[in-house]
């Protein structure tokens, strides 16, 4: 960085890029032979919906912490187990914050006392904040795991032929497609920036200077989707999202389809029947 310390957005900024980079080469390249990638992404699309719902619905610990275990060994043979692991930290900080409260603020049995205060941490609380986070890490997987082993135009097409509205299926074609463009002209802002840069700049200079690029990243934005909207009417486009495969059921797909149906019926009657 020639000898200069990267400021925080920056990083920032370059650790989205990666990791979005990655995640569209594990889509593309390299784990295109794992066994979910193998399978109609409608059965995939259906399964994993369902194992999500079961998981929301599910009251017991045991019942969800084997549908975490069902979802890891999943993402191991279908070879995106790094990917999805790198969700499990944010997930956990971002529910466990959530959640921290109930762990005192539930009535329960006491079991220990948090050291330097009075507060008293509850059996039921304490149940009560690892289910939730336990919910949250295993659809967050699942999720992870329907878009990281099918193609994002298979996936698209996959909720038009699940009567999801046209308008809900563009918005996230453009949204996905436009992340990466996005991202990629506010990189070339900051490295513009940095190279041309002489001398230090100090904390209100950076933060000016960050202000002034997200408002030409606005701008440039706003231009952007005109554009592309003037483009798409050129084009005839409709709102249907098209693809070169064609969607096509065999048996292997039965089988899974079925396996999907005996977890999530098994998921629902053990985690929500008394």
């Amino acid at each position: 960085m020639m000898g200069r310390q990267r400021d925080f957005l920056e990083k920032t900024l370059n650790r989205l890029t990666e990791s979005l980079e990655q995640t569209a080469r594990a889509e593309n390249s390299g784990t295109a032979s794992g066994f979910l990638q193998r399978f109609d992404p409608r059965v995939k699309l259906g399964g994993f919906l369902g194992l999500i719902i079961a998981t929301a619905a599910s009251q017991k610990l045991t019942v969800t912490a084997a549908l975490f275990a069902t979802g890891l060994i999943l993402g191991w043979v279908s070879g995106v187990f790094k990917l999805i692991s790198r969700l499990w930290v944010g997930v956990l900080l971002f529910t466990g914050s959530v959640v921290l409260p109930a762990v005192i603020l539930t009535p329960g049995h006491p079991l220990f006392r948090i050291p330097g205060t009075g507060w008293l941490v509850t059996d039921n609380g304490l149940h009560s904040a690892l289910a939730v986070i336990a919910r949250a890490e295993t659809t967050a997987t699942f999720a992870a795991l329907l878009a990281l082993t099918t193609r994002w135009g298979h996936l698209l097409k996959a909720l038009r032929v699940l009567r999801v509205p046209a308008l809900f299926v563009v918005i996230l074609g453009m949204t996905y497609r436009y992340i990466f463009v996005l991202l990629g002209i506010a990189h070339n802002f900051f490295e513009a920036r940095r190279v041309r840069q002489v001398g230090h700049l100090n904390g209100s200079q950076r933060r000016q200077m960050a202000t002034a690029n997200a408002a030409m990243l606005l701008s440039k934005s706003i231009q952007l989707s005109g554009e592309v909207y003037e483009a798409m009417q050129a084009r005839g486009f409709h709102g249907e999202v098209r693809t070169l495969d064609a969607f096509y059921m065999n048996r292997r797909d039965c089988y899974i389809l079925a396996a999907f149906t005996v977890a999530i019926a098994a998921a629902f009657a053990m985690g929500t029947l008394p």
